[in-house]
């Protein structure tokens, strides 16, 4: 497979991870053009991820004040089928930094739905550790109050299993990004296999309707049904390429409400 070019550099630690069962009827009509509903078993899954973002080189160079910040994203997964193979990817709903210039960056480059809000965390001092962390958490400052999702570890740390549902929530390797014209563009994403921790509790404490909206609502306010704890690693991003072009009755839609007539 050809290289693709790098525009991102960075180190994910510390990875919350909540994951939910949810109908695929429920994430149908936001499955970008060309991919589809990607299933453990028969099941299908959302998750909260919650962590820290550090080290980020934008085209090889450091931003000053945008090299280590929070992210938390809603995110639910789909696969392109290519060659006879399919590219296992993710999408996001929404996406919560601490920082304009990133969010603003990023839907510039991949129209990534990304919102700014203030943040702030509790996670080890350390990069990787051996022994059990303690409880990890992650805040954001809704209007209405402070949210927080927080995940407490048990156990050693165990490296992914190849087959488990381990892999199929976090060896994701693609996004994939719907566009404003109805087409699709695809990002590689590219990080050695994690190791996890089991947790004996975690929890997402939120204003959910105005967070994520109705859709989610009923979901997100029930227990996981299961959460992990991931150790992270140094990432690359690559830049967007779109794979699936305007869908023409968009154009159309589009050049309407511009005024102009299209082409003949």
């Amino acid at each position: 497979m050809q290289q693709r070019p790098r525009f991102l550099t960075a180190e994910w630690r510390w990875l919350a991870m909540l994951n939910y069962r949810v109908s695929p009827q429920l994430l149908a009509p936001l499955v970008p053009a060309g991919t589809e509903i990607d299933l453990w078993g028969r099941d299908t899954f959302i998750s909260v991820l919650a962590f820290r973002f550090s080290k980020v080189r934008m085209m090889g160079i450091p931003i000053p004040f945008h090299t280590d910040f929070d992210e938390v994203n809603l995110r639910f997964y789909v696969s392109r089928p290519l060659g006879g193979q399919l590219r296992r990817g993710v999408v996001f709903v929404k996406e919560i930094v601490p920082r304009s210039a990133v969010a603003l960056t990023a839907r510039a480059m991949y129209n990534e739905p990304y919102s700014v809000m203030e943040m702030k965390h509790r996670v080890p001092d350390v990069t990787r550790v051996a022994e059990t962390p303690p409880e990890v958490e992650y805040a954001f400052r809704q209007p209405s109050r402070w949210s927080r999702i927080t995940v407490t570890p048990k156990g050693s740390p165990r490296r992914i299993p190849e087959a488990s549902e381990q892999e199929f929530l976090s060896v994701r390797h693609w996004g994939y990004t719907r566009q404003r014209d109805g087409g699709t563009v695809e990002y590689r994403v590219e990080h050695p296999r994690w190791s996890f921790w089991d947790t004996s509790a975690a929890a997402l404490d939120a204003d959910l309707l105005p967070l994520y909206g109705d859709r989610f609502v009923d979901i997100l306010k029930r227990p996981a049904d299961s959460a992990y704890l991931l150790d992270g690693s140094p990432v690359s991003v690559s830049l967007p390429e779109r794979v699936v072009q305007p869908r023409p009755r968009v154009l159309t839609e589009m050049a309407a409400t511009a005024g102009l007539r299209p082409t003949r």
